[in-house]
């Protein structure tokens, strides 16, 4: 469980987050809307601990993220794992070398045990597959679509099968089809691994099709929290904004693409 309580920053004269409490269940993907600037993607490198608050505190399974640094820090957040919004690949680097960057690096995160050669190919062949791009290890970034890169951005976070997975804007950019299918695979990655998943997005039909609960920033605290169908019964100018802008349920795509396989 990740427990945030009494969060806050401020960047010069820009109160970002005041005072946020939240507690995000184990194993389940929780999605932060609000507008942007409220601090969607601050409070998600709070989390992982790139930033450091001005008051309050992170708890992640029950060690005290905030009060970390240095070796400590690092050893304590090894588990995570982060989908930048522009995917941050590696422009001199191929696929497979941006998708192996972590294990070569950290070998693997439970044990610190390096991985052999033959490992990380076999790794990063699996994780290219499990988000479709077989056959791309050879390829640079610059070769890529907007949304393969998504993609291989995706098989670099989920290749040493992280405990919890973070999400800026992931659709972000995205032709809805394409966005769609990294929203499924968010979902697949989260089944497949049992991880504890946050997306930070403004796309609600991002937020509904992957998200077991809801939340709102406003005023940099959370305003409303709650499971799909209830955060959007909510009485509030901006799900009452968001409601409109939906013309079918992605949930109903997403049962269909389940049972179907």
């Amino acid at each position: 469980m990740i427990v945030i309580k009494d969060l806050w920053k401020k960047y010069g004269k820009l109160q970002v987050l005041a005072g946020m409490d939240l507690e995000i269940n184990t194993g389940e993907t929780l999605v932060i809307l609000g507008r942007s600037g409220v601090g969607k993607s601050v409070l998600l490198k709070h989390i992982i601990g790139i930033t450091k608050p001005d008051q309050g505190t992170i708890d992640v399974d029950d060690v005290r993220i905030t009060d970390l640094s240095g070796p400590d820090l690092y050893k304590a957040v090894l588990h995570m794992g982060m989908l930048f919004q522009g995917s941050a690949l590696f422009d001199s680097m191929n696929i497979a070398e941006n998708t192996a960057f972590y294990l070569k690096q950290h070998g693997d995160p439970t044990t610190g045990k390096k991985y052999s050669k033959q490992e990380i190919e076999e790794r990063v062949a699996q994780a290219l597959e499990m988000v479709g791009l077989q056959g791309t290890q050879h390829k640079m970034p610059s070769e890529l679509s907007g949304g393969m890169r998504k993609r291989a951005g995706l098989a670099r976070l989920i290749v040493y099968r992280p405990q919890i997975l973070l999400y800026d804007e992931p659709t972000t950019g995205l032709d809805p089809i394409t966005a769609m299918q990294i929203n499924a695979l968010i979902v697949k990655t989260q089944q497949e691994l049992k991880a504890t998943s946050i997306v930070v997005t403004h796309d609600i039909l991002s937020a509904l099709y992957v998200g077991d609960r809801l939340a709102l920033i406003e005023e940099g605290k959370i305003a409303y929290l709650g499971d799909p169908d209830a955060f959007m019964k909510i009485d509030d100018p901006i799900i009452e904004f968001l409601r409109k802008t939906i013309s079918q349920d992605p949930r109903k795509f997403r049962e269909e693409k389940l049972n179907n396989g």
